[in-house]
Parts: structure tokens; C-alpha cells; sequence
């Protein structure tokens, strides 16, 4: 079993290719545990939900194979997402926020392999992030935009480092943040030199760091060396859930592996079927992505296109 904690969304998107129309299942543990159970995982999810979309979401989870744990709600949350381009840049504004999630009991999780922290909008603590980690020695793996995400008095959406982040972070085994969330948590431009932020970050306690750059590739460091991943190049329709399902294909690879360049390669080519389709209904299996994953292993001479390193070719 893989349990994830955050708030499931009903979302509104629009791509330079696509419109949804209507809201739509999304979020970060929900993406996450989407791509775990079409590779043949146990998953679970807690988050809380408001009665506007609990029977819809109870019908989609159970159409996915995922299991849940809800926790009330006053409505359930959601965001407006336009892209306007073909890089992943967009405006978020809130739709709706659900409230945070309560009363967090250990049976939820502690026999579980691997628990995933991927909030949406601060529903989950840090007080509550130590407390899981005193309770569960198995893989603990953090996605930060939801501890950094804030919504003004016109719904939109502004990231900061709040107090205290260092600290829960330093609680992950494993932490992967996106270049803007690099560059919040440590005011390094990872477009420059993501290998710093990293270094920075992985100094505050996690054992492993991982910065993706969409579609430069990411940056894996443990503490000794530096793994430059590859992207698996397609042709994007929707950029909306590539760093959850990124998390999610590290997760299953390298729990079977514990090979880091491995579990980068197979987490890049899962994160890229995600991104070549919109919403959860996209079709994926773990021998989709091996076949790919190939590919990537292939490109052992690989390094990020980033500042820091055109320099040095120079």
C-alpha cells in the first residue's frame, strides 16, 4: 500500500490545446495515486472533501482502484488553471478550498511502504507532518507546492517560504520541489544553477532532493553526487500534473531498485504520458513506461541545459 495525504480537486484547465469545460479530478496526491494504481499499486488517499462533489469523487476513486479516507469539508477545493504557453507558465486562481485535514489517525498509514505528503493548499500541518514521521519508518516523500501556496483576497495564488519549512522538510527521506518552488525555498534560480538549490536544500535534513526543470529534464542529489535526468520529449497537450506523477514513478521505481538515476528515468517517462493527456482518464501501465525509460537510460552523457553548465562549456 501507498498512502498519500492532500486534498483531492475538481479543477477547471485550459492549455493552448485544450479546454476541459468543466471541473475536473486533479491534485497532487490524487495525480499521484492515479499514476500509482494504473502501474498495478495498493493505494490509499486522505483528504478531506465537501458534499458538493463527495459522491463524484467516491465514483471516481472507486473507477480508479484507489481507496480513501475522507475528512469533512465545507466545500471541496479546486483551481482555475490557464496556461499561456507551451512551458507549464500559468495563472491558479481558487475555485474552492477545502478545510484542512483533522484527526489524522496512525492505522491510515503505518503499514504502509511509502507515504506521500502532496497538499494542495496547506491542509496538512507541519505539526502533522512530525507527527507522521514519528510514527512511520518506511519511505516519506514531500512535494512542497501546497506548503508554500497562498491565496489572496482575489483568489489568486502566491507561493512563499513560510516559518518553519526547513524544518519539516528536514523530515523526508525524499523532497521535489519544481524550479519555482526551488527558487522560493532557497532564492536560487534553478534555470541557473539547480545543483545549489539542491545542495541547500538536502543541508536542512532530507536524504535525497530532486529539482525538476519540466522541460530541461531535473536534478537528483543524496548528499554525494549529482544525477542529471533526461525528459522523455513529447508533444504536450497539458502540463497539469507532470511533478505529481513525476513523484509518483520515483516512488514505485525506486522502491523496487533503490537505484537513483533508475527511479529518475522511469518517474521522467511516467510524468510524460501524464503530460501528453488532460485530466484522469489517461491510459498508462508500468510496461508503457519501462519502453521509454529505456530510452532515457540510453543517455548516460546527459546534463541539464542550465545556466551553470553553458558556462562551463564555454
Amino acid at each position: 500500500m501507498i498512502t498519500a495525504f492532500g486534498n483531492p480537486v475538481y479543477d477547471y484547465i485550459k492549455t493552448q490545446k485544450v479546454d476541459t469545460k468543466e471541473r475536473i479530478l486533479s491534485g497532487c496526491s490524487t495525480n499521484a495515486l492515479l499514476a500509482l494504481s494504473k502501474m498495478g499499486e495498493q493505494t490509499n488517499l486522505i483528504g478531506a472533501v465537501g458534499d458538493d462533489y463527495k459522491e463524484r469523487f467516491a465514483a471516481d476513486l472507486e473507477k480508479f482502484g484507489i481507496t480513501y479516507i475522507i475528512t469533512p469539508s465545507n466545500e471541496t477545493g479546486g483551481f482555475s488553471l490557464i496556461y499561456y504557453d507551451d512551458f507549464g507558465n500559468r495563472t491558479l486562481d481558487l475555485l474552492g478550498r477545502a478545510n484542512n485535514i483533522e484527526n489524522i489517525k496512525p492505522e491510515w498509514y503505518k503499514d504502509s511502504k511509502a507515504v506521500l505528503i502532496g497538499p494542495i493548499l496547506g491542509e496538512v500541518s507541519f505539526e502533522q507532518i512530525k507527527e507522521i514521521r514519528t510514527n512511520f519508518n518506511g519511505l516519506f516523500f514531500c512535494d512542497p507546492q501546497g506548503l508554500l501556496r497562498s491565496a489572496d483576497e482575489n483568489d489568486r495564488i502566491s507561493h512563499s517560504a513560510p516559518d518553519g519549512i526547513k524544518e519539516a522538510l528536514g523530515q523526508f527521506d525524499i523532497v521535489k520541489p519544481n524550479e519555482l518552488e526551488g527558487k522560493v525555498l532557497t532564492g536560487i534560480d534553478c534555470r541557473e544553477n539547480p545543483y545549489e538549490a539542491a545542495k541547500m536544500i538536502h543541508s536542512w535534513g532530507p536524504k535525497i532532493v530532486i529539482v525538476t526543470l519540466a522541460e530541461l529534464g531535473s536534478v537528483i542529489y543524496d548528499g554525494n553526487n549529482f544525477i542529471d535526468i533526461p525528459p522523455y520529449g513529447i508533444d504536450l497537450v497539458d502540463a497539469t500534473g507532470a511533478g505529481d506523477t513525476f513523484m509518483a514513478g520515483f516512488t514505485f521505481e525506486y522502491l523496487k531498485s533503490k537505484d537513483l538515476r533508475q527511479a529518475g528515468c522511469y518517474a521522467s517517462c511516467t510524468s510524460s504520458i501524464m503530460i501528453e493527456n488532460v485530466g484522469p482518464d489517461f491510459k498508462m501501465s508500468e510496461e508503457m513506461i519501462r519502453k521509454r525509460q529505456q530510452t532515457l537510460l540510453a543517455k548516460t552523457d546527459f546534463k541539464v541545459d542550465v545556466g551553470v553548465n553553458r558556462q562551463s562549456i564555454s
